[in-house]
């Protein structure tokens, strides 16, 4: 089976990271195309992960139409001589796009139901919609729902173990307690319009005066005031950081979500919620939501709410979490191998074939 993966964001890398290992174990033959986001290209590199780079990134809205329309075309080029028997990808608006002229199978995965650019132009031409049982969107025929979250297809137990060298390298040791607080830079096609936190400074005070050590982490520059808190860490070492931490504060469903599966409680300060933000604090109270007007107040309780309880309880929670969701990585490599078109199988020309 000839499988092409498309990556356009940092969390894309990690979420394919481990099917791409599993399926060219399996003896498929795997091809990966990026574009330049963040951190996607330096994560593709130190996964040593395969990759040619399509295009640029972009700064705008108006520029991310060119920097798209480059990539698709580049991706159909190279698609055409690869003759993949599935595309694949998160969101999927590229891969979905070339599988259609291509006339091969597209399976896409998404879990964010607020991103409607990114649905409206994917979702048509999509073969295959994989999302998590929380979607809250009924999106027909071509939807296949599973128990998980994005974040399990490298953070279930059985794809990540933490390890705790990295604390040394932010200056810290296994006996300090500490916070990472991720500041968003509200610059995503479906960010506009939106803000996080109104006063980051009270969030860094809030930790520091239950005597957490506070690690900032931003997306582009951080408030002034706060400098001084931002650490540096390769962006493959984040999670090791999150799974030690004693607590989450983030602007970004993503890092919140990567801290409630590997069991750290997470605060999510943010308007827009999701099916799987809510069902991580709903169903089992690893993640608090703080998405109304006043999420700023809401987000300085729930960090009292979360000092209140023991590192016990988290531990519950999490193993409950697990009981009920899946490996995702197994689920994806399984879905890429269902939904590939099936070739003919070729045999070997012998001298009889005309008889057979």
């Amino acid at each position: 089976m000839r499988v092409v993966i498309t990556i356009q964001h940092p969390g894309h890398v990690h979420f394919f990271r481990h099917p791409i290992a599993e399926l060219e174990a399996r003896g498929h033959d795997v091809h990966v195309f990026a574009r330049e986001s963040d951190v996607a290209i330096a994560l593709l590199e130190a996964y040593d992960i395969d990759h040619e780079v399509l295009a640029g990134e972009s700064d705008s809205l108006l520029s991310l139409a060119a920097v798209q329309a480059t990539y698709e075309s580049r991706l159909l080029a190279r698609a055409r001589r690869v003759d993949p028997d599935v595309i694949t990808a998160i969101g999927g608006v590229a891969a979905a796009h070339v599988a259609s002229v291509l006339r091969t199978k597209s399976v896409v995965f998404y879990d964010t139901e607020h991103a409607t650019l990114i649905t409206k132009l994917a979702y048509p031409f999509a073969d295959v919609i994989c999302t998590p049982s929380c979607y809250r969107d009924d999106l027909g025929a071509k939807q296949v729902r599973y128990p998980g979250y994005h974040e399990l297809a490298y953070l279930h137990p059985d794809r990540f173990d933490p390890d705790p060298s990295v604390l040394e390298s932010v200056g810290l040791d296994g006996d300090d307690e500490f916070a990472v607080v991720r500041l968003s830079s509200w610059e995503a096609s479906h960010d506009v319009g939106h803000g996080g936190l109104s006063d980051p400074r009270a969030v860094v005070d809030r930790l520091e005066d239950a005597g957490l050590e506070v690690l900032l982490t931003a997306e582009g520059r951080p408030p002034a005031d706060l400098e001084s808190a931002q650490f540096s860490t390769p962006p493959d070492r984040l999670h090791d950081l999150l799974a030690h931490a004693n607590l989450v504060v983030s602007e970004g469903a993503t890092t919140a979500t990567e801290a409630a599966v590997l069991g750290t409680p997470a605060v999510y300060a943010n308007p827009l919620s999701l099916g799987y933000t809510a069902e991580l604090e709903s169903e089992y109270g690893l993640l608090f939501e703080c998405t109304d007007e006043n999420r700023q107040e809401r987000t300085l309780e729930s960090i009292d709410s979360i000092l209140e309880r023991d590192e016990e309880t988290w531990d519950r929670r999490r193993t409950r979490m697990l009981d009920d969701r899946i490996d995702v990585t197994s689920f994806v490599v399984d879905r890429l191998e269902r939904h590939a078109r099936h070739r003919p199988i070729e045999r070997p020309l012998t001298a009889d074939s005309h008889y057979r």
